[in-house]
Parts: C-alpha cells; sequence; structure tokens
C-alpha cells in the first residue's frame, strides 16, 4: 500500500524513482478506505533528507500512511528553503485539533544545550503533552528521545568525551516476553548514532513504565519504550541514508571540528565505500510500529484517539 504524500513535495519524485508506491492526496481521497494518520515533527536542520528517510520507511507496510509535516513556530529554520516550509509544513497550532494515529519527533542537532536553552523548548513541552491525548503512539528519535525522556521520567543525558558517532551492535533484550515492536530482528543488530550525550540503562531501570528493548555498550540505552505502547524511544538513527554520516563527517571537517571518521562505518581505506547494514533491521522496526503499536489499536474513527 501507498504512503500518501503531496506530489509536489521532492520525496515524491525521490520515491517515486525508487520504485516505491507512494500516492498523491487527490488520488488517495477517492478511495473508500481511512488511511493511517502520521504527523512528522521535524526538528532536523536538513528537512528535505529528513523527511524523505522517514517517508521512505513509512512506505514498506500494506497500509496506506497519510503523512503531516509540523514545524515550530518560535524557531525559524535557516537551512530549509521558507517556500518548502510554506508550501508542506504546519504549525502546531494548525493540527492541534486534530488527532493522530502516530506520530514521530525528530533529532535535532542541540544536544550539547540544556533543554531549558533550547529556543522552542517551550512549544516542544505543549507538543509532548499533547501527545498524551490526541496521539496512539509517539515515537521519539535521537535528541527527540532524550528530550521526552528528560520532560516525562526526569532521565538526564550525560555528556560523552567522544562523539558517538558511527555504526553500532546493539543487543536485542530477550527478558521471556514476546515484544512486537522488536519481531523479526535480530538478536544483535546495528544502527546509526550521531550525538554527543549518552542516556545511560542505570537510570531507566528504576522506573516502572519503561522497558529497555535494546542495549549498546557503546551508545547505551538505544530501544526504551514505555509499557502502554504510546512512547517509543530510539537514541539512534535507523532512518539514515548510506551517506548520511559521510556527508555529517566531511560538513564538520570543513568547518575545523576535531572529528573521527565514523565507527564500523566506511567499507575502504579511501572513506569512499559505506557498509550499509542497518537497513533491514530499520524497515522491520518501523513495520512492527504501524502495525502492532498504531494500526491494530488505533480506533477506526479517528476522534477516539
Amino acid at each position: 500500500m501507498p504512503i500518501v504524500i503531496d506530489k509536489d513535495i521532492p520525496a515524491f519524485k525521490i520515491l517515486t524513482d525508487e520504485k516505491i508506491f507512494v500516492m498523491d492526496k487527490m488520488r488517495a481521497v477517492t478511495q473508500e478506505i481511512r488511511p493511517i494518520e502520521i504527523a512528522i515533527l521535524n526538528l532536523m536542520p536538513t528537512k528535505e533528507t529528513t523527511e524523505t528517510q522517514f517517508m521512505r520507511l513509512l512506505s514498506n507496510s500494506p497500509l496506506q500512511v497519510n503523512v503531516t509535516l509540523i514545524k515550530t513556530s518560535t524557531y525559524n529554520a535557516t537551512h530549509t528553503d521558507k517556500t518548502h516550509l510554506d508550501k508542506f509544513y504546519k504549525t502546531f497550532d494548525e493540527v492541534k485539533n486534530n488527532k493522530f494515529d502516530g506520530m514521530i519527533i525528530t533529532g535535532a542537532p542541540v544536544e550539547n544545550m540544556a533543554f531549558e536553552q533550547v529556543t522552542y523548548w517551550n512549544e516542544l513541552k505543549e507538543i509532548l503533552d499533547w501527545t498524551k491525548l490526541n496521539v496512539t503512539s509517539t515515537l521519539f528519535i535521537c535528541w527527540g528521545a532524550q528530550a521526552a525522556l528528560h520532560y516525562f521520567y526526569g532521565i538526564k543525558k550525560h555528556p560523552l568525551k567522544e562523539k558517538c558517532f558511527g555504526i553500532f551492535a546493539h543487543q536485542k533484550i530477550n527478558d521471556g516476553v514476546a515484544e512486537p515492536l522488536m519481531r523479526g530482528i535480530s538478536d544483535e543488530f546495528h544502527m546509526p548514532h550521531s550525538r554527543h550525550t549518552i542516556i545511560y540503562a542505570k537510570d531507566i531501570l528504576h522506573i516502572d513504565n519503561l522497558k529497555i528493548l535494546a542495549y549498546s555498550k557503546r551508545a547505551g540505552a538505544s530501544i526504551i519504550k514505555s509499557c502502554d505502547n504510546r512512547q517509543v524511544f530510539v537514541t539512534g538513527h535507523m532512518e539514515y541514508d548510506r551517506f548520511t554520516l559521510k556527508n555529517e563527517y566531511e560538513r564538520d571537517l570543513s568547518k575545523g571540528l576535531d572529528i573521527k571518521p565514523p565507527v564500523n562505518y566506511f567499507a575502504d581505506k579511501q572513506m569512499n565505500e559505506v557498509k550499509m547494514n542497518w537497513t533491514s533491521t530499520a524497515n522491520l522496526f518501523y513495520i512492527n510500529w504501524l502495525n502492532y503499536y498504531v494500526y491494530q489499536v488505533t480506533p477506526y474513527n479517528i476522534n477516539e484517539v
């Protein structure tokens, strides 16, 4: 089944060229089914790249998914053309009276700042509170996960001496309870990370409402969920493309930053070839989230969310 997006958004052509089934909104409204409504609060500076990455993963399930892109109103993005934002994005005020089956809150390159110092922190707190009553299941990514864990549970992020940057092995936590979100994912799997802070597992273990589903010795607690499945926290970037870390590495080098090459990432000494070993996990994870945590539990009448 297709993902439903505006045919003029750059992701439409990119995904169509990749033979991914996308449908424009005019065609979608003629079909007698209710699509799954997914909101994406995109806090990343490279919004066009990020939106395409998430849309690619959302398109792989048999469900018809209708995507609403959301931007902050208290901070104006400087790396994305204003015309693109005005045409394809809505502010929170424009959607806060709506209900959504699922929501994704992305990462943001602000992890070295205290949460309260982030320009849009108050707006984000309002959105976080809103998700509890208006979204069936919310997926928080990287800094978005750290922010939500801090706001809802008082969990701290801890600065790292060296950036957690590369592809890291993770262990699935098997406690004898079948976890639908991790179904089909190997006991050991890989995930990209790119951040200067970490969430320690020991800070989560004493919280009864949270469960750690995956852990990495280098990257810390990496997949966490609430016991009611309405909140899922991922501290890495399963959505990353093949060359996302390469582009970040070259960007930091051009800025004169002291940055080492991403770990376990390049397949050659010239750092041209990339060993991409996380996509199967990413696709399974997002299919599982859409199916088990969204589609199977969300009401048919979306106003009942």
